[in-house]
């Protein structure tokens, strides 16, 4: 697969949903909490507690939804800034109790409509950025479809950011890429080869930790319990490390892309 193959594969409306993941790797143990005490109820963003093994774990995911009426009711996966706000809601619930955020991203961009920028979207975004840096508590995020832009990134500020391997995740989309550069759309192929968007091109270039396997299908328990195991693990190293070193250790995580050599 080239890279604008990947990215026709992390938009196929058969790829399983941030839904898909909670109620496979935490089933009935999940329970959705709503709102963000200002405005409303954002149904692209999913949360809650959840419990990863005997420990409880508080769980974000941007839902796109997977036929045409879920997606509509999830506004294709595209927050707006009251979810952003209920999503730094439960993480800061989560650093009150201790409890490691775990985060599941799939979205192709905060939505850029005018009632969005009129309710503070970037600002909403800007403040997730900056709490999660300083979060006193581990954070785990992962990229199982598009990542895209600062809709992604105000839920990817973590210790550890994993991607599946035919995900995407990029500051731009193909398309807009092409259209800014060559004035053409249909040279979104050739602006996915520049973007280095995929999983492996992102692991090479250090900006993430792990790939993981695609789960063949919906069913693939194999699959789903060693991405449980994965993550359990992860957060007893992370639990384990002193509060302070953690943050350290994350904000230099991101720092070390703004060095020049």
């Amino acid at each position: 697969m080239n890279a604008y193959d990947k990215v026709m594969a992390a938009r196929d409306s058969k790829r399983l949903t941030a839904v898909d993941y909670i109620n496979k790797m935490f089933g009935s143990s999940f329970i959705e909490m709503h709102g963000d005490r200002r405005f409303g109820d954002d149904k692209a963003i999913v949360g809650g507690l959840a419990m990863l093994y005997d420990q409880p774990i508080t769980v974000i995911g941007i839902e796109k939804g997977r036929n045409t009426k879920e997606r509509m009711n999830r506004n294709f996966g595209s927050a707006n800034p009251e979810g952003y706000r209920k999503a730094l809601r439960l993480m800061k619930q989560a650093e009150k109790f201790h409890r490691p955020v775990f985060c599941l991203v799939d979205t192709s961009g905060a939505y850029p409509g005018i009632g969005a920028e009129e309710r503070g979207q970037g600002l909403a975004i800007a403040e997730n950025l900056m709490e999660m840096m300083t979060l006193k508590t581990p954070v785990l995020s992962i990229i199982i479809g598009e990542g895209g832009s600062g809709g992604a990134l105000a839920l990817a500020v973590a210790d550890e950011v994993w991607m599946l391997e035919d995900s995407i995740y990029s500051v731009i989309s193909p398309e807009g890429c092409a259209s800014i550069l060559w004035k053409d759309s249909s040279k979104a192929p050739e602006a996915s080869n520049c973007l280095k968007l995929t999983s492996h091109d992102l692991f090479d270039l250090g900006v993430i930790e792990r790939i993981i396997r695609e789960p063949v299908d919906s069913d693939d328990r194999k699959m789903f319990e060693g991405l449980k195991m994965l993550v359990a693990r992860t957060f007893e190293k992370n639990m384990a490390v002193d509060t302070d070193k953690l943050i350290d250790t994350r904000y230099a995580r991101f720092r070390k892309f703004g060095k020049k050599d």
